[in-house]
């Protein structure tokens, strides 16, 4: 039977699968240039990065064993982006979230894949 931790960490699991999924469509076609120009295109990426930071906080607090076991997943960074895309809003580095698209996301959807498959 699955705990109720283990549900919860299964779905902040998904969650961030889901928020990568959909920022890797909206910008398929885009390069950073084309990217930069677009803030229809940069407000649902952005917000999509606040899913991710937001769930990667509730891992942790929804299973604190579960963040000390898997400390490569960077889920501190994950919320520190959140916070300073949500807070910050004023002053985003567009070229900073490009290159976390482009950089971080692909490790942290594998990485998130690889834990659903052995969850």
């Amino acid at each position: 039977m699955t705990s109720k931790k283990q549900l919860r960490v299964q779905d902040y699991v998904e969650h961030i699968i889901g928020a990568i999924t959909r920022i890797e469509a909206y910008v398929k076609d885009l390069n950073r240039d084309s990217f930069t120009e677009n803030s229809l295109v940069q407000d649902a990426v952005i917000r999509n990065f606040e899913i991710i930071g937001e769930a990667a906080n509730n891992l942790k607090e929804a299973d604190s064993e579960f963040a000390q076991q898997h400390p490569h997943l960077r889920l501190d960074q994950a919320y520190k982006m959140r916070n300073a895309l949500a807070h910050g809003y004023y002053a985003v580095n567009l070229g900073t979230v490009w290159n976390t698209i482009q950089s971080d996301l692909p490790v942290l959807k594998k990485q998130m894949i690889d834990l659903r498959s052995a969850g």
